[in-house]
């Protein structure tokens, strides 16, 4: 009689403390299967309008980058590109551009029209590359180290606090990353 009283209250319990640690996460921060590994293999031809594409050994270059995937039809890219446009001009950090199944001329004149910030930037027509690096949706945001190793990524719009808070100090060895298969 006793365990018919206590195995839903048990139950119960469980679940909503299930329920309040789900409601303490952050929605936004949807784990990649692809931090501290190395970055897919790719190989994108240039944005048209630009003369270099962009490939996994752009990656390998000795230094850390940063790996914005974007689009022309994309709202949000739009609210970030002026930060990216800044990291650029200060020389923080490189950025690559991966363009996500957009048409050639409206990234061409997107860029265009709102400045080019990428070192190099590659034409993800098909989208297939973007699926490889295990994108959801754009604007998504990684940072790469000097091997080709993804250490972070963020989804959605890139904003000065989101790059303090996450990005920063890993690229100045003030946090740890997780090396994974990179070693």
């Amino acid at each position: 009689m006793r365990l018919k009283f206590v195995l839903p209250v048990a139950l119960f319990v469980v679940l909503a403390i299930a329920l309040g640690v789900g409601l303490t996460l952050n929605p936004r921060a949807i784990p990649s299967a692809l931090i501290g590994k190395p970055a897919p293999q790719f190989s994108l031809p240039p944005v048209q309008g630009r003369s270099a594409g962009f490939s996994t050994a752009d990656l390998k270059q000795g230094e850390m980058v940063l790996v914005n995937v974007f689009a022309s039809w994309c709202v949000p890219c739009r609210e970030e590109h002026p930060l990216l446009m800044d990291l650029a001009r200060s020389g923080t950090v490189k950025i690559y551009g991966i363009n996500q199944r957009d048409r050639p001329d409206d990234a061409e004149r997107w860029l265009a029209a709102f400045g080019d910030p990428y070192v190099r930037a590659g034409a993800d027509l098909d989208g297939r590359a973007s699926i490889d690096w295990g994108v959801y949706g754009v604007p998504e945001t990684f940072l790469v180290d000097s091997q080709g190793c993804i250490l972070a990524k963020h989804i959605s719009v890139l904003t000065r606090k989101v790059l303090e808070r996450d990005f920063l100090p890993i690229m100045r060895g003030e946090r740890a990353v997780p090396r994974g298969a990179c070693g």
